[in-house]
């Protein structure tokens, strides 16, 4: 009997490290696919933003990328952002905290608009 009970206590801490070692590796995975899920980019080309139309979550660092040979800029229609003007392969991010639907546009060239809706 006693060399079950002895086996038993030998085991317990292995379950338990077994379990524990299970749940960091899922939780690591949710935890990469937050993080992948929490940014998102948009491309500036050809006089046009790519997507027009961006759905995030809270929290989602959008980032703009001008691939243009011409300079651009983003700014939001209630100027809550406004980047510099872009040379070609420069960025502008933003993270968006609320939900909302938040319209841009090139000041450069205001017919380029876009929008980020956050829900």
């Amino acid at each position: 009997m006693r060399r079950r009970v002895w086996i038993v206590a030998l085991a317990a801490p292995v379950v338990v490290a077994a379990l524990l070692l299970g749940s960091d590796s899922r939780g690591l995975a949710a935890s990469a696919a937050q993080a992948q899920a929490s940014s998102a980019e948009v491309k500036i080309d050809n006089f046009s933003f790519g997507p027009t139309t961006l759905t995030v979550a809270p929290g989602t660092t959008v980032t703009w990328t001008n691939r243009d040979d011409i300079p651009h800029t983003v700014v939001s229609d209630d100027k809550v952002f406004k980047s510099k003007v872009l040379d070609t392969d420069e960025k502008f991010s933003y993270t968006f905290t609320k939900p909302g639907t938040y319209g841009y546009f090139c000041s450069i060239h205001p017919k380029m608009t876009g929008k980020v809706v956050v829900q």
